[in-house]
């Protein structure tokens, strides 16, 4: 006896372009994760914003709170060398002519865990021209008291070692204030130098305008400056702020498996998100390291990598 199963029409089945929502709370504490690029869409606190938002209905505007595998950042020309072979991956910022935030954002995550307050997706990122490496991610947003923690392990499941790098894109919150009204921390001494494709041209002792380790205004602050040398906490921990006139602060950090920031205050991106919040991004490497292999992971047949990070209400 055959059965018919009976599918729902695609428009049904995908309402949004970031396909299925999954929503987490604990307390006072809501996130929305999507399927498509395993973001954050929202995350707020008492109904205050931790990151900004976008809607279910948008394509993420700006990566926002998108998982940047296997590279963070830019790869210059979209070209590198490694293992003896040239490799060529697609110019995805023309702009520039650069291979941008890697190849994870744009991919349909499968979901391998959904409680109350935690949820876990999975990606098997296939072998293709350009990387042809086969990982698999998983990740995992998780709600408590302390805020939204977030876990990212990586396996190679192919049989030879990958480049490999990561980072994440949150863009913290100013509580509906101006940008300009705000204040900005981040603990990190040493900017990285670049050109004008914003590529890294070397380090230097970051100083004046570009010296964040003590709250300074946002007002006439212009950064996409990647920052190394982290100074952490007696947890061991770097920590990145961004304080509201309200006295709110969005705050993000990363443990001792990410020693990378990138600060964004957006005053180059579409007219209508400029300056919309700061992008405080926690990453493994700086732009361009599978050309310079400058923090680079060789990650092995059957390694794994993992990276811890979270974001809180202040």
């Amino acid at each position: 006896m055959s059965v018919t199963t009976e599918i729902p029409p695609v428009a049904e089945a995908r309402p949004h372009p970031s396909g299925d929502q999954f929503r987490i709370s604990h307390g006072s504490h809501r996130a929305t994760v999507t399927q498509v690029g395993a973001a954050l869409r929202e995350y707020s606190v008492d109904g205050r914003d931790v990151v900004v938002p976008f809607g279910a209905d948008e394509i993420s505007p700006v990566f926002n709170s998108a998982v940047l595998i296997p590279w963070p950042n830019r790869l210059r020309d979209g070209s590198y060398e490694y293992g003896g072979e040239t490799h060529q991956l697609p110019v995805t910022e023309p702009a520039r002519n650069t291979a941008l935030h890697g190849l994870a954002a744009w991919e349909r995550w499968s979901v391998r865990e959904h409680s109350g307050s935690a949820v876990a997706l999975e990606l098997e990122l296939v072998a293709r021209p350009g990387y042809p490496f086969q990982l698999v991610a998983q990740i995992r947003y998780s709600l408590s008291d302390a805020g939204l923690g977030v876990t990212l392990d990586v396996t190679n499941v192919g049989a030879s070692t990958a480049p490999y790098g990561c980072g994440f894109h949150p863009w913290l919150s100013t509580g509906g204030a101006d940008l300009d009204e705000c204040t900005v921390r981040l603990d990190a001494g040493t900017r990285v130098t670049t050109d004008d494709r914003l590529l890294p041209t070397g380090t230097e002792p970051a100083s004046g305008t570009y010296d964040l380790r003590e709250p300074r205004s946002a007002a006439g602050l212009d950064l996409d400056d990647a920052y190394v040398d982290v100074v952490r906490d007696a947890d061991g921990l770097s920590w990145a702020h961004l304080t509201a006139p309200d006295g709110r602060t969005s705050a993000v950090w990363m443990d001792e498996s990410q020693d990378v920031w990138q600060i964004c205050t957006g005053d180059h991106i579409a007219p209508d998100r400029r300056r919309h919040g700061l992008a405080a991004e926690p990453m493994t490497c700086v732009a361009d390291a599978f050309r310079t292999r400058e923090r680079l992971v060789h990650l092995a047949p059957g390694e794994s990598h993992g990276v811890r990070w979270g974001l809180t209400l202040l």
